[in-house]
């Protein structure tokens, strides 16, 4: 099931703080629907079915055990999300998560991995995030379990979180690849460069361009025939344009960066699944980067500045002169 077979689409909302030290990643969903990602997505022809939220625990504000903050409500959160986007998968639906902060995501990507297990499909993790998020418990300097779900993928972490899965690891780590990565912990490096992940960092993108990178992404994820499900946090953005997040990190990407990226996953049409994670109406400016997240998510399905036939007739024409 590819982005462009799918005219169906679940959203399913997921109110959680619960997996970081800031609060407010909880309205994210709501900053969402308020920014009209229904109707985006309807205008572009889809049939949007919106599931509503998902519960689950409380934020306990609790201090970090064992080096990790409030790991069992995170495995009930996670569960809950495991559950639902596993539903819409079997259903024939694109699911997109609208969190609700990144930790979620482990819950997500167990619902693709459990799917593709069931269809015989691989699975390509495409993460897109300002931080590498490979922290264990060992690593973190916060036991924030938002810094941690790219490890738990990779099969680092506790029982509680790696058994969500279907297997471990949930994914290959040849299979996850990582962009606009510039904020990665000190003793978190070392875990990074030995895992086998592949990283674009912002240095790396600034050296060969978001175009180049996007096309070494997308030949992989394809010569594989593998299912790709990307996970979207909104501070992979520059602050500029991106100011609701709770870890403002400087150098990202900027706005037609993100938007030639979300264009070339849309065009290879092999996007399966799809998270939104980490916007914090509490610290935005009257809801400006879920407005954004939304434009890019109409980039992800499709929306374009011309129509593909006008860009590939400028193309030949440019090539006859």
């Amino acid at each position: 099931m590819t982005l462009q077979k799918n005219r169906k689409i679940s959203l399913i909302g997921v109110p959680s703080d619960i997996g970081a030290s800031d609060r407010g990643a909880s309205m994210g969903p709501e900053a969402l629907r308020v920014a009209g990602i229904i109707r985006t997505l309807e205008e572009l022809g889809y049939e949007v079915n919106d599931t509503g939220n998902l519960f689950g625990p409380k934020n306990p504000q609790a201090a970090s055990k064992n080096g990790y903050r409030h790991l069992r409500e995170t495995a009930i959160w996670c569960r809950n999300v495991q559950d639902a986007v596993y539903e819409q998968l079997l259903e024939g639906h694109f699911p997109i998560m609208m969190g609700g902060d990144h930790a979620m995501s482990i819950g997500s990507v167990a619902a693709v991995a459990r799917y593709c297990a069931r269809v015989g499909k691989k699975l390509y993790l495409l993460w897109i995030d300002a931080h590498a998020d490979f922290n264990t418990n060992d690593t973190s300097p916060t036991g924030n379990i938002h810094g941690m779900p790219v490890a738990v993928a990779a099969g680092y972490g506790p029982k509680e979180l790696l058994s969500i899965g279907p297997a471990v690891p949930m994914v290959e780590t040849e299979n996850i690849c990582q962009v606009a990565i510039r904020s990665v912990d000190r003793k978190e490096k070392d875990l990074v460069m030995k895992s086998g992940i592949t990283v674009y960092d912002m240095r790396r993108i600034d050296e060969i361009g978001i175009r180049q990178t996007m096309s070494e992404i997308l030949e992989d994820v394809a010569s594989k025939n593998a299912h790709l499900h990307v996970s979207f946090d909104v501070d992979s953005l520059d602050p500029s344009i991106a100011p609701g997040v709770a870890t403002t990190i400087p150098g990202g990407l900027s706005y037609r960066e993100a938007q030639l990226c979300m264009e070339m996953i849309h065009d290879s049409g092999l996007m399966g699944s799809l998270d939104i994670a980490e916007i914090n109406p509490a610290l935005d400016h009257k809801n400006s980067t879920a407005l954004l997240a939304v434009e890019l998510v109409a980039s992800l399905f499709g929306k374009h500045i011309l129509p593909p036939q006008a860009n590939e007739a400028f193309s030949l024409s440019s090539k006859e002169q």
